[in-house]
């Protein structure tokens, strides 16, 4: 197939690109670098270092003697992501290419503006191009579990049969997002719906939890092709900051109480899922959502098990309580479904002791480069004292 991968230079761009590339597939990424301007703004940068996508393309042509195609520019320009789609003729797009971070949008008004306009309108511009220059090609969206909240009930896998008033009808499943970040997941999903429902576009919307690792059949034990890892307050997940917190000897900083739950997945199994979307593609019109997650934890539990681990290798660090800078529930109902991608063949791996090993050794490898000061958070969603908002 003719996979086109949006934000191909990024965490799970990179992996992913290498992943079809391997497999046979005629593979192009586009890219305009944002991440690397972001983390330059904020003054952090990958733990593991990463060549630039030019010297990345090179090295892997080099070890695999396969190409990857480059389009450099941004998709909130519609006349270049016109150009692209028009040019490379894609069969399936995986959607990476968006502002990934729930605090960056929380800054102040200009972040929150700039994700929301950066996200929304370059997907928009991908629907554009599709129906205009792919009507047949099947979009793969990366979404989040963070669109839905935690709400009291069950969470089913985007739609939700409601009945009111002695009428049924299906409908997409109640939002609560947690962040303008979030948000825009929200809007990207009813556009993307909207689309499906108007144009007879097909597209999978993959709602994934909290990705870990770092490694992946690709660029395992391979410096030159290496994903980033991002560990910082603004890029970073919450395990990621853990196992850095736990290498340098740091408090491993738990938020509030520590009971806010959220699904995690693995980096391989993210490739896993995302091949499995895109070799089983959705009918034409058809919006569907698949929950992208294989275990539960809450943030305590996480915070216990890298500790534990961390012992296993002669760390001893203890597990110290923040006050929450977020809005949200420290102790709630958590029960969502993600039943979809296992019938299509997800065969999960679950965060093991293995696991943690593999990962608390790779960044060990890299604890020189860590910035202690890019950990600890520095942005609220709460008003600051004096002000009317963020």
């Amino acid at each position: 197939m003719r996979i086109l991968i949006l934000g191909g230079d990024g965490y799970l761009g990179w992996p992913t690109a290498l992943h079809f590339s391997v497999r046979g597939h005629e593979v192009a990424v586009v890219d305009n670098m944002l991440l690397r301007q972001m983390h330059t703004e904020r003054g952090t940068e990958s733990l593991t270092p990463i060549q630039s996508l030019q010297e990345r393309v090179a090295t892997w042509r080099q070890r695999s003697e396969l190409d990857i195609h480059t389009f450099i520019g941004d998709l909130t320009d519609g006349e270049f992501t016109d150009h692209v789609v028009r040019e490379f003729a894609p069969e399936a797009i995986v959607h990476y290419g968006e502002q990934p971070s729930a605090p960056y949008s929380m800054i102040d008004r200009q972040h929150a503006v700039f994700s929301q306009t950066n996200n929304v309108t370059g997907t928009l511009n991908v629907l554009f191009a599709m129906r205009d220059h792919a009507a047949d090609c099947h979009l793969v969206k990366l979404g989040t579990m963070g669109e839905y909240g935690t709400p009291n009930i069950d969470i089913e896998e985007g739609y939700i049969e409601i009945e009111h008033r002695g009428r049924k009808d299906t409908l997409p499943f109640p939002k609560m997002p947690g962040s303008f970040y979030h948000l825009s997941k929200v809007h990207d999903s009813h556009n993307i719906h909207f689309a499906c429902r108007t144009w007879g576009l097909r597209a999978t919307d993959l709602n994934q939890g909290i990705v870990y690792g770092i490694e992946t059949d690709e660029t395992a034990g391979d410096e030159e092709l290496i994903t980033r890892f991002d560990y910082d307050e603004a890029f970073g997940t919450v395990l990621n900051r853990f196992c850095v917190q736990a290498v340098i000897g740091h408090p491993l900083t738990v938020y509030g109480e520590g009971g806010q739950q959220r699904g995690f997945i693995n980096i391989r199994d993210t490739l896993q899922c995302v091949d499995l979307a895109v070799s089983n593609p959705a009918d034409g019109g058809n919006f569907r959502v698949f929950n992208q997650f294989t275990e539960v934890f809450s943030v305590l539990e996480l915070a216990e098990t890298v500790r534990a681990a961390g012992a296993q290798r002669g760390i001893d660090v203890a597990v110290e309580h923040l006050p929450d800078p977020r809005v949200e529930a420290e102790h709630h109902y958590y029960n969502p479904r993600a039943d979809r991608l296992r019938e299509l063949g997800l065969v999960p791996r679950l965060l093991s002791d293995e696991l943690m090993q593999s990962m608390l050794g790779i960044i060990e490898r890299y604890q020189d480069r860590v910035i202690e000061r890019a950990i600890l958070p520095t942005t609220s969603w709460r008003p600051a004292e004096g002000t009317s908002g963020v």
